[in-house]
């Protein structure tokens, strides 16, 4: 695999840098991308001389359908923005030079991340980048910004891909055989790829913290430093594409299932703190670093007030649902805890590292969209002046307390009727929402599955 010789104060790719590596034939390619609502990289791959001479100033067209299809691109009813009635016209993409990377696990490759916006030049609201921007002005109309950590877990199979399709999914080969939670040697068995993994995101400009082993069977976690919220959930999204692009290579897969089988699902705990735009601290208390400001206190009562009806938001399909199991790590009440794990909201550190970490989102999760959740629903606790509760202090699995949804039709008729989410996000953007998640039940009710097969085959 050709990583670039990068040092760590030589990773960042400037237009200027690229333009000098595109005249000496070291970039050909420029993948231009943007988000999806399933939280995937989609665009093109550009010749580098037309990327230069036509993209940078005038960006590039797509079909606005992949703002409006299901997970299987089955163009679908019920949007607004896109239609057959419409006639599927264009979106688009809209460089965001300040996104350009190096994509070391292909050869002479950068990328640039776009926002979306219609052929007039105006936002596509819809676009998880606009609403999480959308967010992210609101902070910064206060002097605020949100610095985000995502931790995104995943498991590793021998099978490729292509035999896991053929497989129909079932009996594919987990990376390890045991539990290798915090094992070094669980991780040292499959460290080719994990190297690789960790090598190619170093080299795309990411900060690497740490590979560490999980408790299903071959599941493993790479960990980032945080970061500024966009930038976090731009890494993120490149991240969970380029391991999978790595591990293809290997003629091995990787899945980001919130819950692939009966054991342990997938999470992406996801940190946030906000300070002020001079770096100046807003969630710690001035006396004593290990304890909440009022700021902090009323922004984290806010997470706990607001957690149902944004659930659709970190919770988006039916599998996520299936990860909320008691004694599993994940969460399965709506509480806050210090440095506690059976709670939903997880509060850590101390000091500048004082911060909160919502464990509700699996792997699936859309990042762009879990964060904004969350700054919406801290903002509205701040301002309605929200008082936070007293931290649970045993097994929120145990305790008589409010509970998180537990299907994606609960969480669909809580995100589509809140007032507080039409307020935050506009009416547009909810129904938008509401809509994939009524598509994605219309087509597990459509489904037979092999629970049902095995159920009823011969005993019904």
């Amino acid at each position: 695999m050709p990583y670039p010789d990068l040092n760590l104060g030589d990773r960042s790719l400037t237009y200027e840098r690229l333009r000098s590596d595109i005249e000496q034939g070291e970039i050909d390619t420029i993948i231009v991308a943007f988000t999806d609502m399933q939280g995937r990289l989609v665009g093109k791959k550009l010749s580098a001389s037309f990327f230069l001479s036509e993209v940078v100033a005038n960006g590039t067209e797509g079909c606005s359908y992949l703002l409006a299809c299901d997970v299987d691109m089955n163009t679908v009813s019920g949007y607004e923005i896109s239609s057959w009635e419409s006639g599927y016209g264009d979106l688009v993409m809209t460089c965001d030079m300040s996104t350009l990377r190096y994509i070391p696990w292909q050869q002479n490759t950068a990328m640039v991340q776009a926002d979306v916006v219609w052929e007039d030049g105006s936002i596509l609201r819809q676009a998880p980048r606009s609403i999480l921007k959308a967010q992210l002005k609101r902070l910064a109309d206060r002097g605020l910004r949100a610095l985000v950590g995502t931790e995104l877990e995943f498991i590793v199979f021998e099978n490729s891909y292509e035999e896991a399709w053929e497989e129909g999914y079932r009996n594919l080969k987990p990376a390890n055989k045991y539990n290798v939670d915090y094992s070094l040697l669980g991780v040292s068995r499959i460290d080719g790829l994990l190297r690789e993994i960790r090598l190619g995101m170093t080299g795309a400009n990411m900060e690497v913290e740490s590979v560490k082993g999980e408790c299903n069977l071959g599941q493993h976690e790479i960990a980032f430093r945080y970061s500024d919220a966009l930038r976090t959930a731009d890494n993120h999204v490149v991240y969970k594409l380029g391991a999978k692009e790595i591990a293809a290579a290997r003629k091995k897969s990787i899945t980001f299932m919130a819950k692939f089988n009966e054991r342990e699902g997938s999470s992406c705990h996801t940190h946030l703190s906000i300070r002020g735009l001079d770096d100046s601290l807003t969630m710690v208390d001035p006396i004593d670093p290990k304890k909440l400001s009022n700021f902090g206190s009323a922004f984290i009562a806010g997470q706990l007030a607001h957690m149902r009806e944004t659930t659709l938001f970190m919770a988006p399909n039916i599998n996520s649902y299936k990860r909320f199991v008691e004694g599993s790590f994940a969460p399965t009440a709506i509480a806050w805890g210090i440095d506690n794990r059976t709670c939903s909201i997880r509060l850590v550190g101390r000091g500048p590292g004082l911060r909160y970490e919502n464990r509700l989102p699996g792997g699936d999760a859309n990042p762009y969209l879990v964060i904004a959740a969350m700054i919406a629903s801290g903002l509205d606790g701040v301002d309605s002046g929200m008082t936070l509760e007293e931290p649970y202090p045993k097994s929120a699995y145990d305790g008589d307390l409010p509970r998180v949804s537990d299907t994606l039709r609960s969480a669909l008729d809580d995100f589509s009727s809140s007032a507080f989410n039409r307020a935050s996000f506009g009416d547009d953007v909810v129904d938008h929402y509401a809509n994939m998640a009524k598509v994605e039940l219309d087509a597990f009710n459509r489904s037979v599955t092999d629970w049902e097969r095995f159920r009823s085959f011969e005993r019904m």
